[in-house]
């Protein structure tokens, strides 16, 4: 059983920054292919990025060139930086770990961004 628990969520003006962290329960973390999530009011859960056991990284259309995913093996934790961030990008930000047919889930934060 892994636990997830995501933090680094609030509010943030337009063109500002976040970086969320998810910290990761259990031994095996470093062969969890990792992935955050988001979704906001009234849409569907929509993958923002992954980054695999090998640190390959995979990135939404919508966040590409403003998100980035890294994860720290030693302290399994996964992060998202999050630039230049715009009104749309509000939402609750999941954290996924995915290993053959097991996921975990996180509790989600959420990420407003306003002025």
């Amino acid at each position: 059983q892994v636990q997830l628990v995501e933090s680094g969520g609030g509010l943030v003006q337009p063109g500002g920054s976040l970086r969320l962290s998810c910290a990761a329960s259990g031994s095996i973390f470093s062969s969890y292919l990792m992935a955050w999530y988001r979704q906001a009011p009234g849409k569907q859960r929509e993958l923002v990025a992954f980054i695999t056991s090998g640190g390959i990284t995979h990135y939404g259309d919508s966040v590409k060139g403003r998100f980035t995913i890294s994860r720290d093996n030693a302290k399994n934790t996964v992060y998202l930086q999050m630039n230049s961030l715009k009104p749309e990008d509000t939402a609750v930000y999941y954290c996924k770990g995915r290993l053959s047919t097991y996921e975990y889930w996180g509790q989600g934060t959420q990420v407003t961004v306003s002025s």
